[in-house]
């Protein structure tokens, strides 16, 4: 049967999957690649399925917004870690992920054809889902340290923008955005009439006294601030699918509509082990960061090294480097390499929409300190053996 034609044909290719394909095939590779944590989920988060084991009504459909206590222990949170205290105009909903978070709150502000704007290097997959809605992914530049242009944001909108986004600390370059510039941000948004989507995924991993803000806690913002969250980085939960979001009290009839169509409710023992995780709050992952800071200055200097052929932002959020290659060589074909001859994994700047050049991004909060190291001491060996 010849194939209807598909939305899905003009939506990118993950990069991950590919790349773990090349690591299989290239058996000892270290990979630098995927952006998770190398430590794993709290104790109690494990506990708590008991509780859920032992409830019979759990393994029933339960709300499409969450569980009540798991509702009422992020509502603390928030109030706690972020400085957004709740009133009749927000909603919180539970979500399977992050990216279900984005993907709803996408849904539920906009219509095809409808523009979208994201600053690059973007994180692949909220492009993707753009795109996969029908909608116009609308770039705008971050400036030499990969930080935030308002004026170019500014001018970056039409008729057809609906929301503006924002990662921080970010994916893929690692930067913290100013509470300044986010704040600048936010304002556009009320002043034109568009929602703020903050992503917030690894606000805990900051270093060097960097401290991230939430948008949401802007005074009078609740209205068009729609901040994204997840268990996936800081409680070691990649693989359960818990996030969460905080949106307009005036949108919440359209994203149960979309979360009910998709999902019915996010996974019910996912959220038993989401309450545990949070009784333990962001101590649990603080007590890790400083091996994965160490894991980053010794990446740092590595790549100090080698500042003749490569640029480094030392940026202080999230697990990753964002690498400007000073070469003129293809990305991908860059990271073929580094494979196949140095078993070392890395992703390419294309798939965060940097056409122009040579980019890699380098996350390290993934393996152990030793592991770590001998993973960048090869990647040094072939990014210099490579490309002098």
């Amino acid at each position: 049967m010849t194939p209807f034609p598909s939305r899905m044909t003009a939506v990118q290719s993950p990069m991950i999957p590919i790349v773990g394909q090349l690591i299989r095939e290239n058996p000892g590779t270290i990979s630098l690649g995927q952006g998770v944590v190398y430590y794993p989920p709290p104790p109690e988060a494990i506990a708590a399925i008991t509780d859920f084991i032992n409830t019979p009504d759990s393994h029933k459909y339960q709300a499409v917004q969450g569980i009540i206590p798991l509702i009422n222990i992020i509502t603390q949170k928030l109030q706690q870690d972020n400085n957004i205290n709740l009133n009749n105009h927000q909603k919180i909903v539970v979500t399977a992920g992050g990216n279900m978070a984005f993907i709803n709150a996408l849904l539920a502000i906009t219509q095809a054809g409808d523009e979208i704007i994201l600053n690059t290097p973007y994180y692949f997959n909220h492009e993707m889902a753009i795109t996969m809605a029908n909608c116009q992914p609308i770039l705008v530049p971050t400036d030499e340290n990969y930080q935030l242009q308002p004026n170019a944001i500014k001018q970056a909108i039409t008729d057809k923008t609906r929301a503006i986004v924002t990662i921080s600390p970010n994916n893929p370059t690692g930067v913290v955005y100013s509470e300044s510039a986010l704040k600048e941000v936010n304002q556009i948004c009320q002043e034109n009439e568009l929602y703020h989507i903050s992503d917030e995924a690894y606000e805990y991993f900051t270093y060097n006294g960097v401290k991230h803000f939430s948008p949401g806690a802007i005074p009078d913002s609740e209205n068009h601030t729609i901040s994204l969250y997840s268990l996936s980085k800081a409680y070691g939960f990649a693989s359960w699918r818990i996030g969460y979001m905080v949106i307009p009290n005036h949108l919440l009839n359209a994203v149960k509509k979309i979360q009910d169509t998709i999902l019915i409710c996010p996974p019910v023992i996912s959220q038993y082990a989401a309450v545990g995780a949070l009784k333990q709050g962001k101590n649990y992952c603080q007590q890790y960061l400083p091996e994965i800071a160490t894991v980053r200055e010794f990446l740092l200097k590595s790549l100090g090294d080698l500042q003749d052929i490569c640029t480094v932002i030392s940026a202080e959020g999230a697990f990753y480097i964002f690498l400007k290659i000073n070469r003129e060589i293809n990305d991908f074909e860059l990271v073929k390499q580094l494979i196949k001859t140095y078993r070392v994994a890395v992703l390419p700047g294309t798939t965060f929409g940097m056409t122009k050049g040579c980019y890699l991004r380098i996350a390290y909060g993934s393996l152990k300190e030793a592991t770590a190291k001998e993973g960048i001491e090869r990647l040094q060996r072939g990014l210099k053996e490579i490309l002098t």
